[in-house]
C-alpha cells in the first residue's frame, strides 16, 4: 500500500436498531449518532463499527466480529458480569476456550451477530 490506513470499521445489522444501541452502550461502547438510522460505535478513535437501522436475517445470522483483548478473563468477567443476558433476549455467552493460537469466548449480541473475543498467544 502507497497509503496509510487509519481505521477499518465494519457494518453491523440491528432487528431492533433502539434495543441494539442500547445494548452497545450497556457494553461501554461509545456512540456517536450519524442520523436517524446509523451510529458509530467506538472501542477507541481506530476500533469502531457501524450500527444500522436494517436488518436481512441471513446477513445479521451471518455477522461475525472479532475483538482482540490483552486480557481476556478480564473481559470475560466485566461483560458476563453486567447480566446482559438477562436484560436482552437472544444474549448469552460460552466459558472462554483454549485454541493453539490462544483463547477466546463468544457472544451473541441481541440481533444473532457473533462477536468473538480473542487473546493470542505471543
Amino acid at each position: 500500500m502507497t497509503y496509510q490506513p487509519k481505521a477499518l470499521r465494519p457494518f453491523v445489522g440491528a432487528k431492533d436498531y433502539q434495543e441494539s444501541r442500547e445494548f452497545y452502550r450497556a457494553l461501554a461502547f461509545e456512540e456517536v449518532i450519524l442520523n436517524d438510522k446509523m451510529s458509530l460505535f467506538k472501542v477507541s478513535e481506530t476500533l469502531s463499527f457501524y450500527l444500522q437501522d436494517y436488518y436481512v436475517e441471513e446477513w445479521v445470522n451471518n455477522s461475525m466480529v472479532s475483538l482482540e483483548v490483552d486480557d481476556i478473563a478480564k473481559c470475560a468477567a466485566e461483560l458476563q458480569g453486567k447480566n446482559l443476558q438477562q436484560q436482552y433476549k437472544g444474549v448469552r455467552f460460552t466459558e472462554i476456550k483454549l485454541q493453539d493460537w490462544g483463547k477466546e469466548f463468544f457472544m451473541n449480541d441481541p440481533s444473532g451477530v457473533l462477536w468473538h473475543f480473542c487473546e493470542f498467544n505471543n
